[in-house]
């Protein structure tokens, strides 16, 4: 879809632009993302047996690549989180295109979505 990484960059920032915020009362400690160099709340919530998902983040880029990921799994039931494959981050080349510390903020955003998605699945049985 995009020529050069400058493209795909320029449409992360758009997608972080459109993210549904987090409300001001979830920016809290228990939801910051360890691991990340920018500040990234995630906030999850069970509705109608599915998960869904909020954020926000200080850094335009990182608010971007949380968007991408909201936009994967919020909305989906727990179990499918659960057992969702995140190979579509290497096929999209996005880990090799940021910083060692920004691809470890990734991993931690992914591994923070499946957490929360383990948790409501623990509820529902």
């Amino acid at each position: 879809m995009f020529e050069d990484w400058m493209q795909r960059y320029e449409y992360m920032i758009d997608l972080g632009k459109s993210l549904p915020l987090i409300d001001e009362s979830h920016k809290i400690e228990e939801n910051l993302i360890k691991g990340c160099q920018s500040k990234v709340w995630l906030n999850a919530e069970l509705n109608d047996d599915k998960v869904v998902f909020t954020a926000d983040s200080d850094a335009i880029i990182t608010k971007g690549i949380v968007a991408i990921l909201i936009r994967s799994f919020t909305n989906q039931k727990p179990q499918a989180i659960i057992d969702a494959d995140t190979h579509f981050i290497d096929e999209i080349g996005l880990k090799e295109h940021l910083s060692p510390t920004r691809a470890n903020g990734l991993l931690s955003m992914v591994k923070q979505i499946k957490m929360y998605a383990l948790a409501y699945q623990a509820k529902l049985n």
